[in-house]
């Protein structure tokens, strides 16, 4: 409304943010993996603080573009990644569970801070809002702080792993130590670095050869399509079909709240021993359920019909997105799960800029 635009034009900063998170996930990834998780998550909540501080003083949608857009996008993905990675470091037993109850930090989001930044602008206006945001967001900083490094002697991983898991990580260790030029005891040469990077650059994306992590791939790029369209347009679909706006922000509310309880209760239920082994059919049933959700939209002409809409569809949002670092690290092992991640993410980039444009048309 500042600016004049049309909600096609304004959906590009929603897009951005979300395509620059995820196109930059595997430098998140980088990041975490070369220095630490710590390092990454405060950097990326510095930069996310900057870009929203910066987004306050924006004299045109191109400068919400780069800012909040862009800048914002890039700290969250050096956040995203790492701390993902980081619950699949210290969770075993209940990893599902424990994805859940850490991604369900998304859907607080949406149920709390709604109403909270509606009633920011009403106050502040829409630029004090991003100011007051900004400082927030640098609580991500001390969130950063507080994620201290594990490294678990070969004692401990031994310990954790089953015989056959144990029998494929000494495997990949003797063979990476076979083909490097850097032996021990002898003084380290440029080639000998040079050639450590790079087998230990090829081990860590050694996953792509693994059949299933390439068919969950291929998956993610046409899910992605469709899961955060809803989220953009819930609310100007339904004040299109004759609803309050009052009772649209509340489609929202339920989106936030329903996708708490996915998150958890799909997270706890696939922990359980009889579900344990068929995490990948009930993640793919999340997805199913979620599309079959999006045909029927163009159905749904009152509230009535939209609200249990908003409850379907977020709560297999909500078991969607917590499985799915689960089901990553179950396929290629918690070794490789920061890199794996950062891949995952990234095939989000694409389809999540070009889809809610093109959904707003």
């Amino acid at each position: 409304m500042h600016f004049a635009q049309d909600y096609s034009k304004t959906a590009w900063i929603h897009s951005l943010v979300d395509c620059t998170t995820m196109l930059c996930a595997p430098l998140g990834s980088f990041i975490g993996n070369r220095l630490s998780c710590r390092f990454a998550v405060i950097l990326g909540g510095f930069m996310a603080s900057t870009g929203l501080i910066l987004s306050s003083f924006a004299t045109s949608l191109e400068n919400l573009y780069l800012s909040l857009g862009v800048l914002t996008g890039i700290g969250f993905a050096l956040c995203y990644t790492p701390a993902i990675a980081m619950v699949g470091k210290y969770f075993c037993k209940r990893k599902s569970l424990a994805y859940g109850v850490a991604m369900s930090g998304s859907g607080i989001g949406t149920f709390i801070l709604a109403p909270v930044v509606q009633h920011l602008i009403e106050l502040y206006s829409w630029r004090g809002a991003l100011l007051l945001l900004g400082g927030f967001v640098a609580n991500l900083c001390v969130c950063g702080a507080l994620m201290r490094p594990i490294a678990l002697k070969e004692e401990q991983l031994s310990g954790l792993l089953s015989a056959d898991e144990e029998n494929t990580y000494n495997k990949q260790q003797n063979d990476l130590n076979s083909k490097s030029a850097c032996k021990p005891g002898q003084p380290i040469r440029t080639d000998c670095l040079n050639s450590c990077v790079f087998f230990q650059s090829l081990q860590e994306y050694s996953f792509f050869l693994m059949p299933d992590f390439m068919v969950l791939a291929v998956s993610i790029l046409f899910l992605a399509y469709g899961c955060s369209v809803p989220f953009v347009y819930l609310v100007p679909y339904a004040l299109n079909v004759g609803v309050s706006h009052q009772n649209s922000a509340f489609l929202m509310s339920i989106l936030g709240v329903i996708g708490i309880v996915g998150n958890i209760t799909f997270g706890w239920l696939t922990d359980r021993r009889c579900l344990k082994k068929y995490r990948y059919f009930c993640f793919l049933t999340a997805i199913g359920m979620d599309g079959l959700c999006c045909l029927l939209i163009p159905t749904l002409q009152s509230f009535p019909l939209l609200v249990p809409f908003s409850v379907l569809y977020g709560y297999f949002d909500g078991a969607y997105v917590a499985l799915l670092p689960v089901v990553t690290s179950d396929i290629v092992g918690s070794q490789y799960l920061s890199s794996a991640l950062g891949v995952v993410f990234f095939l989000h980039a694409i389809p999540y800029l070009i889809s809610p444009p093109i959904a707003g048309q």
